[in-house]
């Protein structure tokens, strides 16, 4: 969900284990393309088996419930991919109106085509489950990106995440310049603090109570993803070290817990899981970072999960709404809620939501990763344009 300098994908050759730290780090838009992949399957899931948050449907497809998790990943990753580049360079930004400017051209243009796409449907076809008809209220609130501040019919139910990530890319200069001067583990452990403090006191203050409107946990899951990136321009002793190992040791008593409790408590929870887990992801990242497991990594980086990674935002942005229009317009006209109609919107709307999501990101956001601003993008289409009128005209 970045770009170029500030997000180490785009465009830069893949690195491999022993190969120079800097450039395209193979694995992780795998790991991009398989959560956008999974937040979709869930959102079929919901639809399919009602009662969320519990876990309806056959005990096989229980771990369907926890499509949050993925959007956990999303946010540690955003914070690895962002702090790439300055952990290169000493934690140096390159400028906060420099970034600023890069991140809004990264992830303006597809979320607001995405966004007129979403509020066409609920108008023209089918509203958001749970919502009303968008309004005046869900434009200004959404286009602004202030959903998580602000109630407002949603014209798409995967566009909550977006405003915290946009908030996140605010206090990212802040996170960079407090791990300059006083190091990785007090710029972590102050955000922890701050962010444990809100959900301590919550239950009992209003007030701090309605900042679980901005989801803070977040916050300490991007600051780890930040400190994570420390692997990428580590000491070899470092980056030699088992962080796939780590990962996994982070991770399995967290999902113990999930499994133990169920998907009630743990949907209630989720403000405590979501910090759990975020070592285990960072770790992770670390891990793939570093070329381990390379089967793994292999994986990840084989072409069509790569090609999935490299539209996996507009992916994220899209799905929604037609996984929502193939249902309720489709499918439950006919086919009950369960198992079938669960096999039926996933076989009607994954090809459909990826060729869309594909198609968009063809011209809302591959062409605002490759040119960096407006006269070059006008050069591109021109040139583009020439050659397409070129190729129209007959042969003499």
């Amino acid at each position: 969900m970045t770009s170029s300098e500030e997000d180490i994908r785009d465009g830069s050759p893949a690195i491999t284990p022993g190969s120079a730290k800097r450039g395209r780090i193979a694995g992780l838009d795998g790991i991009r393309g398989v959560a956008a992949f999974f937040v979709m399957v869930h959102h079929c899931w919901l639809l399919s088996f009602p009662g969320y948050p519990a876990a309806t449907g056959p005990g096989w497809l229980g771990w369907l419930v926890y499509g949050h998790f993925a959007v956990v990943v999303f946010i540690v990753l955003s914070g690895f991919s962002l702090a790439a580049s300055p952990a290169r360079t000493a934690w140096q930004l390159g400028g906060v109106r420099r970034f600023a400017r890069r991140r809004a051209w990264r992830i303006l243009p597809p979320y607001w085509a995405a966004l007129v796409f979403s509020l066409v449907i609920a108008w023209t076809l089918v509203p958001q489950p749970g919502e009303g008809a968008p309004t005046a209220k869900s434009v200004a609130v959404y286009g602004l990106l202030l959903q998580d501040l602000f109630g407002a019919p949603s014209p798409n139910g995967a566009f909550w995440s977006i405003a915290v990530e946009a908030q996140l890319y605010l206090v990212f200069p802040l996170l960079l310049l407090v791990l300059r001067r006083a190091g990785a583990a007090v710029m972590l452990a102050a955000v922890i603090v701050i962010v444990t403090a809100i959900g301590l006191l919550a239950p009992g203050v209003p007030l701090v109570d309605m900042l679980m409107r901005l989801t803070p946990q977040f916050a300490v899951l991007f600051a780890m993803g930040v400190v994570a990136a420390g692997v990428i321009g580590a000491e070899d002793h470092v980056r030699r070290l088992p962080w796939h190992w780590m990962a996994l040791l982070a991770a399995v008593p967290v999902f113990a817990v999930v499994v133990a409790q169920g998907s009630v408590w743990t949907v209630g929870n989720y403000f405590w899981i979501d910090m759990a887990l975020g070592p285990a992801v960072g770790l992770l990242l670390g891990a793939v970072a570093t070329g381990r497991p390379a089967a793994l990594v292999r994986l990840l980086d084989l072409r069509p999960v790569r090609s999935l990674g490299s539209f996996s935002y507009t992916l994220y942005l899209v799905h929604a709404p037609i996984v929502v229009v193939l249902f309720q317009l489709v499918v439950a006209p006919h086919l009950p809620a369960g198992l079938p109609s669960f096999l039926t919107v996933l076989v009607l709307a994954v090809p459909v939501s990826l060729l869309t999501a594909w198609s968009f990101a063809a011209v809302f956001e591959l062409p605002f990763q490759r040119h960096r601003s407006w006269p070059a993008l006008r050069t591109a289409a021109r040139a583009r344009a020439a050659r397409m009128r070129a190729a129209l005209r007959p042969a003499p």
